[in-house]
């Protein structure tokens, strides 16, 4: 199976990895093509044009930064595609952007899926994410060694396409709410005379832990933001949610403006642990 994997950062990049040791023939493609080149040595073939990437491709999996980039990328190669081939879109765009996108693939006669992933930088790495899909079945199950691949499961969200982008909504909301509340908690035991890492040593092992509570607390008091899932990232999925809420919905807004925050601080770029910031109060840089 010969798959193009155009977007090759952070979670492009640990998918091609994961591809190639499963045995796929892969091509890279990156709008920056510096970010592409180095998986040259991994056994990737790296293709100077989308369309380029996607000519003999069975499988195109799309992990761009937002609808915008996928959009205008997507007018390059779409073209391009070989007939039966199916477009695997793994960005986080939202439902009313992910129609727009299968709008698109269907003016081109392109079989699409709905096909974002749960996980940051390590389990791409590992292919242990967690893809979410909506779409035919009979396409599902055409990309279901891609997604064995990359994954520990497949949750299938539903027939159309838009479902699994807003579950997908619905899992970045968790993790956003929990940073912020991890964040919280530490800064509180701080201002109350209390050593924050028994915050998470209390939590450890309980019913409410998570591993995730861990990791994350433990970055934000060791101030380590080496990125994993882009703050700015989180920020942009956070907008989605707002826009596609439909209702207002105060815990989210106050979210957005939170983690708006901690990029207006200078920490856009860093990992999401670095919403802590945005609790000490650290001042726009």
């Amino acid at each position: 199976m010969r798959i193009a994997v155009l977007g090759t950062g952070t979670m492009g990049t640990g998918i091609v990895k994961t591809l190639l040791r499963n045995g796929f023939d892969v091509t890279a493609w990156n709008r920056s093509l510096d970010r592409a080149r180095p998986l040259a040595a991994d056994g990737a073939i790296v293709a100077d044009t989308s369309a380029e990437a996607v000519g003999d491709a069975d499988v195109v999996l799309t992990i761009l930064f937002d609808a915008a980039a996928t959009l205008s990328v997507a007018s390059t190669f779409l073209n391009a595609m070989p007939t039966g081939a199916v477009w695997m879109q793994s960005a986080t765009v939202g439902p009313q952007s992910i129609r727009e996108i299968a709008r698109l693939a269907a003016q081109h006669g392109v079989n699409i899926i709905d096909a974002p992933v749960v996980g940051t930088k390590k389990p791409a790495e590992d292919g242990t994410l967690v893809p979410l899909v909506s779409g035919e079945a009979v396409l599902i199950e055409k990309v279901q060694p891609v997604l064995d691949a990359i994954g520990s499961k497949t949750v299938v969200a539903g027939t159309a396409i838009g479902d699994a982008s807003s579950l997908k909504l619905a899992c970045n909301a968790w993790v956003a709410s929990l940073l912020a509340g991890t964040a919280q908690s530490l800064v509180m035991c701080e201002q109350l005379g209390v050593d924050p890492k028994l915050f998470l040593q209390a939590m450890d092992g309980g019913a409410s832990n998570a591993p995730f509570l861990q990791l994350k607390g433990a970055m934000m008091l060791a101030s380590d933001f080496t990125p994993s899932f882009g703050l700015d990232a989180l920020l942009k999925d956070l907008t989605l949610m707002v826009e596609a809420s439909g209702t207002p919905n105060e815990l989210l807004v106050s979210l957005r403006d939170i983690y708006s925050e901690a990029s207006a601080a200078g920490h856009g770029a860093d990992d999401v642990a670095a919403v802590y910031t945005a609790f000490t109060g650290e001042r726009p840089r």
